[in-house]
């Protein structure tokens, strides 16, 4: 004789776990990324009509994640010009990051380039204030549920004599190190990889990364521009591609999500 009893009982359990499996499987997460401008995103249009030509390269390398995550993926950049760890918070940018922060997000945490600078507005010490407030974020975030993820900060182009690759970041880049073995928090060390690639194309190529204008493509930069912070496309999209490599082979679980 036919349970018919079991078998709805079996149906709807059966059913239960199709659905929680398709709705996992479409689970979608939110990447919240705090930093300065090499990781920013820029408004295109609003760049290239201040400087009046035709797409202005300037990009940040979080401006150029979206294209290597499948779209159950969600990105918040929220890095800033000019901002370091002292200012991002003094100046509010913050406080719209971790009120929008759900249990499961991911934070993306790259300070320290203007954390340097010598003005009371942003600079820290690299032991003391930048450590604390490196602290903050991690814990803060962590407290809303999320995952944070250090990354030490990109390099600059300064190259010395011999062709070889200066630092100017120092402790900064240390701390970072330090705090994210410490507190067991997952490290993307951009300094470290970017500085190989850097090197590997050496003085001339790495000018490719970098915002190296020729003269006469921007009305208002008539001698062209020689920056050695700030991201071309193509070098904001490489510095984007070796983060990615970083979360798998640190076994995150964002990496899943990559195409």
């Amino acid at each position: 004789m036919i349970n018919y009893s079991f078998n709805i009982r079996l149906f709807f359990l059966l059913s239960f776990i199709v659905f929680a499996s398709f709705k996992l499987d479409k689970e979608k997460i939110t990447i919240f990324s705090i930093g300065d401008s090499t990781m920013a995103d820029y408004n295109i249009e609003r760049l290239s009509t201040e400087f009046e030509g035709d797409n202005y390269p300037l990009r940040g390398w979080m401006m150029m994640m979206p294209q290597f995550f499948n779209d159950h993926v969600t990105i918040h950049n929220s890095a800033a010009s000019g901002r370091s760890s002292k200012s991002f918070r003094t100046q509010g940018f913050w406080k719209k990051v971790i009120e929008k922060i759900k249990p499961g997000d991911y934070v993306f945490i790259q300070f320290g380039h203007n954390d340097a600078k010598i003005d009371s507005l942003r600079y820290t010490e690299p032991r003391t204030s930048f450590r604390q407030n490196i602290i903050n974020y991690v814990n803060e975030a962590k407290t809303k549920g999320a995952f944070p993820v250090l990354f030490t900060s990109v390099v600059r182009r300064n190259f010395d004599s011999n062709g070889s690759l200066v630092d100017t970041h120092g402790e900064y880049v240390t701390v970072i190190r330090d705090l994210a073995r410490e507190m067991q928090i997952p490290l993307v060390d951009l300094n470290k990889k970017s500085a190989e690639l850097v090197q590997k194309l050496g003085p001339e190529e790495s000018k490719k990364l970098y915002l190296w204008i020729e003269p006469g493509l921007f009305k208002k930069l008539p001698e062209g521009k020689k920056d050695d912070t700030h991201f071309s496309i193509f070098g904001a999209t490489k510095i984007a591609q070796l983060a990615t490599q970083s979360f798998q082979e640190l076994g995150l679980p964002v990496g899943k999500y990559l195409k």
